[in-house]
């Protein structure tokens, strides 16, 4: 791997670290808002108001952060049932094809997204609700984060056909 390429690598790793750090804070931020609209419901009978929102807007933003960061350390649920049962070199080649396939789908969900998030720009279309934000960054989520899944998997692509190519790395992994 080239000096580029590595210090490409570190610098997508530290991106999603941030998201992955960045989504723990807003489930905390959540967490929190969550528990004081509760007690002042009960006991003032006055609810929070943007908690709710900021509730579903927190949602979104965690999701599509914070998916690369879990591609990345293998965290996602996986049925390996039968891949298990498989040898390394299939396994390697499985995984190679389904990374492959994964980051085509994530690249064209980016495109999609992008698209919708750019219209809402353009229109300066604002959500309907109590807060009333503008759209575009609340969709801008979608497409960021399809695009970092698309890099996430193309990467998973490249490590599974290394080992599905090089014996020795398969006896390594």
């Amino acid at each position: 791997m080239t000096s580029f390429a590595k210090r490409a690598s570190s610098f997508f790793d530290f991106v999603l670290a941030a998201f992955a750090i960045l989504g723990g804070g807003i489930l905390a931020f959540l967490m929190f808002a969550v528990c004081w609209d509760v007690l002042a419901r009960a006991f003032w009978g006055k609810p929070l108001r943007w908690v709710l929102e900021f509730t579903e807007y927190g949602l979104l933003y965690m999701c599509f952060l914070c998916t690369a960061w879990v591609l990345k350390n293998d965290r996602h649920v996986i049925s390996d049932l039968l891949l298990v049962a498989l040898s390394k070199k299939v396994q390697a080649l499985f995984n190679t094809t389904t990374s492959i396939v994964g980051g085509m789908v994530c690249a064209i969900l980016t495109y999609v997204g992008w698209g919708v998030a750019w219209e809402k720009y353009q229109a300066g279309a604002y959500q309907p609700t109590v807060i009333q934000p503008p759209d575009f960054p609340l969709y801008l989520a979608i497409p960021v984060g399809f695009l970092l899944l698309t890099i996430q998997f193309t990467r998973r692509a490249y490590r599974h056909f290394v080992l599905w190519k090089n014996p020795a790395h398969r006896r390594a992994a």
